[in-house]
């Protein structure tokens, strides 16, 4: 079992940046992939970032050059750098832990971004 604690979510006008944190416990083995999701309201779940043990990185076209992706191995905690925000990018944050068949959520953090 490995438990995931989004935090660093809010309001931020549009231009703004803000950052993301998750913070993994529990049964954590490597190599895994940790990433993040996104579901804005009336929408699919979508990708949006992920980063495996070996810190190579996968970004979703919409966040290209604006989100970065990065972990701590230490203290199993990954993050999201969010800059140039878009009100698009208004959204529940979840996190989320990949290793084989285990595949966990975090509980999601809201991020709005106004005009």
């Amino acid at each position: 079992q490995v438990q995931l604690v989004e935090s660093g979510g809010g309001l931020v006008q549009a231009g703004g940046s803000l950052r993301l944190s998750c913070a993994a416990s529990g049964s954590i083995l490597s190599p895994n992939d940790m990433g993040w999701y996104r579901q804005a309201p009336g929408k699919q779940r979508e990708f949006v970032a992920t980063i495996s043990s070996g810190l190579t990185t996968v970004y979703a076209d919409s966040v290209k050059g604006r989100f970065t992706i990065s972990r701590d191995n230490a203290k199993n905690t990954v993050y999201l750098q969010m800059n140039s925000l878009k009100p698009e990018d208004t959204a529940v944050y979840y996190c989320n832990y990949r290793r084989f068949q285990v595949n966990s959520w975090g509980q999601g953090t809201q991020l709005t971004v106004s005009p």
